[in-house]
């Protein structure tokens, strides 16, 4: 099976992200998935299911680690056999006293090697399985004993509460960014820190620059130019739960339409690499792709040859839509007459990206 750059570079045997931290409305908008079979990154499946919600013709997740295909197996049975608030409550977005309870209504759908992947785990599913990433647990020691370095509760609260424009900044000038809280930022995101305890090392091989500035900058306008009180990943980082807004894939409104989706059979996991996916199905053809940030682990050469493979099994007008966090990816100038960057809807999206962490969101189009 053809392997992607980084598995030969990074471990894949452990839950890495126990959410999705892409917005996913930036893919939804990028993507206009409604009647289109689309192409998704599975890593824990949220982004996968909020394309379902969005009228998709039919999703691939396509994972390589098959700890997020367990991920992604537990929440597609838990939109079959859970109501939408006992759904929030596995997750870990409500409180709950009897996790592994709903799991077990949950268990007799996930193939023997998931069973036994979560059977041997109720601690962490007890405590919520949308936190039990290696990613959510590097915001747990943030939340818990980084964060209290330069805010109490109390302001963490505060920053929480509704405000205007006017006063986002005045409350982020005269009170958030003080000098501890840009020093421990610049501490615990930095590449040594955040490649340690939250990503992988080898993620960061092809960044350029210094990561804690960008991720700073960035934050400064999830809090400034967006509203943190609406914002779902924010809050998660802040207290460990989702507030009243969430993710697409975890609304009310979206729930049934995801389960009515499953239950017509119009998603799919797959556990292997893309590249590998490509080989096996030469005749299928996609019309959209949600692409994460998968080229953020890959050389430019690399980058360029798997673009040039997805133009190669797509239909006329497909879009792709990528995230560059801090190594910048997007089609190579030989691939310019087949490939059309989007960069006004790209950018006009992008300032609405809740999931501050990236620098560039990049939205193209297959021309034929």
């Amino acid at each position: 099976m053809k392997q992607s750059e980084i598995q030969n570079r990074a471990d894949f045997s452990n839950v890495r992200y126990a959410q999705c931290w892409e917005d996913s409305k930036l893919l939804v908008g990028a993507l206009d998935p409604a009647g289109r079979d689309c192409l998704s990154i599975g890593s824990a499946g949220d982004n996968s299911f909020a394309l379902l919600a969005a009228g998709a013709a039919h999703v691939t997740a396509v994972e390589m680690n098959p700890a997020q295909i367990a991920c992604i197996q537990l929440r597609r049975e838990a939109y079959l056999h859970l109501t939408h608030v006992e759904f929030l409550e596995l997750i870990g977005s409500r409180p709950c006293n009897h996790r592994f309870d709903l799991y077990r209504r949950c268990r007799g759908g996930l193939e023997p090697d998931v069973q036994a992947f979560w059977d041997a785990k109720k601690e962490i599913i007890e405590n919520g399985i949308g936190g039990c990433g290696k990613f959510e647990n590097y915001f747990r020691l943030f939340r818990n004993y980084v964060l209290p370095l330069a805010h109490r509760k109390s302001r963490v609260n505060q920053l929480l509460i509704p405000r205007d424009h006017g006063g986002r900044i005045q409350f982020y000038d005269k009170v958030w960014n003080h000098w501890r809280w840009r020093a421990i930022f610049q501490l615990f995101f930095s590449r040594k820190t955040m490649g340690a305890l939250g990503r992988d090392r080898e993620f960061f091989k092809y960044v350029e620059g210094s990561v804690a500035d960008r991720i700073l900058a960035r934050t400064k306008h999830a809090l400034v130019e967006l509203e943190p009180s609406a914002n779902p990943y924010l809050h998660w980082i802040l207290t460990g739960t989702h507030g009243s807004h969430l993710p697409e894939a975890l609304e009310e409104k979206n729930f049934h339409l995801i389960r009515s989706a499953l239950e017509q059979g119009r998603f799919r996991i797959l556990n292997q690499p893309i590249e590998a996916l490509f080989e096996q199905e030469p005749e299928r053809r996609y019309d959209a792709y949600n692409l994460s940030d998968i080229f953020e682990y890959m050389n430019e050469e690399n980058t360029g040859s798997l673009l040039e493979k997805i133009v190669e099994v797509s239909n006329p007008g497909a879009r792709l839509a990528y995230w560059n966090m801090l190594a910048p990816r997007s089609r190579p100038e030989r691939l310019s007459n087949k490939l059309k960057l989007l960069p006004e809807l790209a950018e006009q999206l992008f300032q609405q990206d809740r999931a501050f962490f990236y620098s560039r969101f990049v939205v193209e189009e297959v021309v034929r």
